[in-house]
């Protein structure tokens, strides 16, 4: 793993592969942040048949076809979850389960991902709620946290905020939550009873993409871009299914192509 990565690709499907090898070409180097592709739309299409240059498979086919180019062409692959991007001066950080990492240029082809929030979680998000213990755990040591979720990644986390001086509720992700509070988020609701807390943690499998980056603008179903990808946040791009209809291959693999030449005249333009 490098110290600080030319670009970092959150997304592994078509719109982060034709990143990567755009990226390659132009001799960047490139980290890119995915999950399993089981975990994607395409990969649970019975058939696709438009997709130019390649025949008619199905959509896991064609999803390992994509993986296999992005494993062979990236700097490094890292698989797991992004949880939040932090700007920094002339970087960028980006939490990835108990890591992190840095990128001069940031890519967002991580697709769409449609989410149920428990009450509350928005409008407390960055005010006692939080998706990172890694990012925010210090900011509660010695005081009660409610960690929400089930799996390995949950209980890790949980762990860890107990090894700082927590003293952590673990709750199950299933349970129909509610989060309250006044200037911040103060209590958790489940099945009628009120849990006061200083702090919550809400380990989800994917994180909303209108949530991994502060001030990113997002319209009518996706990240707001420009013709050449950019985002709103300087040295952000965005590409695939993350800006919206239609959501077809090819679309997403030309987003992903014009991003990452983007990305590379964003990094030129900075030295």
């Amino acid at each position: 793993m490098l110290d600080c990565y030319d670009i970092i690709i959150i997304g592994g499907g078509v719109a982060a592969a034709s990143a990567v090898l755009t990226a390659k070409n132009r001799g960047k180097t490139v980290a890119v942040i995915t999950n399993g592709e089981e975990t994607s739309s395409l990969y649970r299409a019975e058939r696709i048949t438009n997709y130019p240059g390649l025949p008619a498979m199905s959509g896991k086919e064609m999803s390992e076809v994509f993986r296999r180019q992005i494993e062979e062409n990236a700097t490094d692959l890292i698989r797991g979850r992004a949880l939040n991007v932090m700007p920094m001066d002339e970087v960028f950080g980006v939490a990835v389960g108990n890591d992190f990492y840095q990128c001069r240029a940031l890519i967002i082809a991580a697709g769409i991902t449609r989410e149920n929030l428990y009450p509350g979680e928005g409008e407390f998000l960055g005010r006692g709620v939080s998706y990172c213990a890694t990012c925010d755990g210090m900011l509660y040591r010695g005081k009660t946290v409610a960690v929400i979720g089930s799996g390995h990644e949950a209980a890790e986390d949980a762990d860890f905020l107990e090894s700082i001086g927590c003293t952590v509720i673990r709750m199950r992700e299933n349970g129909k939550y509610e989060i309250k509070g006044g200037l911040k988020a103060n209590a958790v609701v489940f099945r009628g009873e009120e849990q006061a807390v200083d702090g919550i943690f809400i380990i989800k499998d994917t994180v909303s993409v209108t949530r991994l980056v502060p001030s990113l603008v997002y319209e009518n179903g996706g990240i707001v871009t420009n013709r050449d990808m950019s985002t709103s946040v300087p040295g952000v791009f965005a590409a695939g299914d993350c800006t919206g209809k239609p959501y077809q291959l090819a679309k997403a693999a030309g987003e992903g192509n014009i991003a990452a030449l983007s990305a590379c005249e964003y990094l030129a333009a900075k030295k």
